[in-house]
């Protein structure tokens, strides 16, 4: 007997309900045709209610399926100390719709759809956080990859608010922030000025700081190329003494660059 915690052999889109049987004789034939559709009728009444959002939005999904990928709806619907486990119904008041359609779709054809502008990236980075809730974790890996993908094709780089609105809502150890922080490291490093808006923002955000050092030791980089202060031969051979500039706060069309970046990632130059 199942309890909360089993995980079902398989999903439910992976029993398949053969079209015809290969019997000679016709008696049999019917009798498995009668099975089939018996089986299929029985799969009707394997469907739950979830409920999304302030709205309610009434979802009709399969049980078997949602509890094989969710453990979050394991605990829910195989418990017998819910009580969604004897009506089949549950509600994420807190959730909100577009990001649980996206769940639905990538649920039923195990895909999620790669984005084509930024704007993409804010329902995506949706539809992580809802993965991270029901803790599916193939779902968020693949999330993670399509954002990830996103900037290298473009060639643009996490903006602040997105980094974050990750942070605001992830815990440490999270593969979105590992991400965009690894993002923003290597866009911080190759850069000569830090724009001000990241400069308030690290002087804020300790937590962030200290990411981006683990995350370029975790380059490994080879000592020999990077400069030894210590050294006075390499010192005499510097053209400026400090640190890099801070970037003005506004860019030249007079937007707030935290607006800017809000709206677009940051280009490999820097630049928005």
């Amino acid at each position: 007997m199942s309890t909360y915690a089993d995980k079902p052999d398989k999903p439910l889109n992976e029993y398949a309900i053969p079209a015809a049987c290969h019997h000679h004789d016709a008696l049999a034939n019917a009798e498995c045709h009668f099975s089939c559709l018996s089986l299929s009728l029985s799969f009707l009444n394997l469907l739950v209610h979830i409920y999304v959002g302030e709205e309610n939005t009434h979802w009709l999904l399969h049980e078997r399926l949602l509890c094989y990928h969710s453990p979050f709806f394991r605990r829910v619907f195989y418990s017998k100390d819910f009580e969604a486990s004897q009506s089949k119904s549950y509600g994420l008041p807190d959730a909100e719709d577009p990001p649980f359609e996206l769940f639905v779709g990538w649920l039923y054809s195990k895909t999620v759809k790669p984005p084509t502008i930024e704007k993409d990236i804010g329902l995506l980075l949706d539809l992580y956080l809802l993965s991270d809730k029901l803790e599916i974790e193939k779902l968020g890996g693949e999330v993670v990859d399509a954002v990830r993908n996103y900037y290298h094709n473009q060639e643009t780089y996490p903006g602040l608010r997105r980094v974050q609105y990750i942070y605001a809502n992830t815990k440490e150890e999270n593969e979105m922030r590992e991400m965009m922080v690894g993002c923003v490291a290597r866009f911080l490093t190759l850069g000569d000025k830090i724009p001000a808006h990241w400069e308030n923002a690290l002087k804020k955000n300790g937590q962030l700081s200290v990411d981006i050092i683990r995350s370029v030791q975790q380059w490994h980089l080879d000592q020999r190329a990077i400069p030894d202060v210590r050294d006075l031969s390499q010192e005499r051979g510097r053209e400026h003494v400090g640190f890099s500039k801070v970037e003005r706060p506004l860019s030249s069309n007079g937007i707030k660059e935290e607006e800017e970046d809000q709206h677009s990632g940051l280009n490999s130059n820097g630049s928005t």
